[in-house]
């Protein structure tokens, strides 16, 4: 491994407008933002663990579980249009101005993705320091369907996206005809924190694939009974070690 720290960083603002209170809001007995906390403690290849909030009480939930808080974000940097950016370089100042150094590595892991394999982030660590060319990782699972199937309404008339695609009626061809498209899925993407300072762009052009089986997201209330629904199917080294050190809430 690289001598560069890695270092996992948790956003968890308190002004959630799509689903209220989510950060906070259990899944399978514990908070959602402690199912972050406990993949990336149990990642051998993440150094530590860092919670970036604006709000106390999320604060204090995650030093619960084990997540540092040393700064809290300033409100301006929490609203609902505030890009990942901009929390990413406050915590990058806050590295520099009070430790004297950066990390090499910011482990980016959003709340609203909590089922993950801390194995599986071990790997997507370990590609990313193992490629200098790489301006970040970001994870993807495939898609059943290829955007160039999908239509749009114009004028109350459906569409193609794609007009300049010169074959006649191209979206009702098979999907075979198309490359396979990927959706980012927040289970991990990985910054590196010198192309993050060098620019403007928090990804960049190379950014490493990690391909994820298909990857449940917070974004409904709903969302919550599929990923308890899954929970009671599919075995989970994080909840296993959630429940053996903590009591459910």
């Amino acid at each position: 491994m690289s001598a560069q720290k890695v270092v996992g960083i948790v956003p968890a603002r308190g002004g959630s407008k799509g689903v209220v209170g989510k950060n906070v809001r259990p899944l399978g007995g514990y908070p959602l933002i402690a199912w972050s906390i406990a993949a990336a403690k149990l990642t051998p290849e993440i150094d530590r663990v860092v919670v970036s909030t604006d709000a106390e009480h999320i604060a204090e939930l995650a030093r619960t579980y084990g997540a540092e808080v040393p700064f809290m974000r300033p409100a301006e940097l929490a609203a609902d249009r505030s890009p990942d950016r901009d929390f990413v370089i406050h915590a990058l100042d806050w590295f520099k101005d009070n430790e004297g150094v950066e990390p090499g590595f910011l482990v980016h892991l959003r709340p609203t993705t909590p089922l993950r394999d801390p194995v599986k982030m071990g790997e997507a660590v370990k590609m990313i320091v193992g490629d200098e060319t790489a301006t970040a990782l970001r994870s993807a699972h495939a898609l059943a369907e290829s955007p160039h199937k999908m239509l749009q309404v114009e004028n109350g008339y459906l569409t193609g996206f794609f007009p300049d695609d010169p074959r006649p009626e191209y979206y009702n061809m098979p999907r075979q005809a198309f490359p396979t498209a990927y959706q980012p899925d927040g289970y991990i993407d990985i910054l590196r924190s010198s192309f993050v300072r060098a620019g403007t762009s928090l990804h960049g052009t190379r950014m490493l694939a990690y391909v994820t089986p298909f990857t449940v997201e917070v974004d409904r209330p709903e969302d919550f009974e599929h990923l308890e629904f899954l929970l009671g199917r599919e075995k989970s080294a994080v909840h296993d070690y959630l429940r053996a050190n903590y009591p459910a809430v």
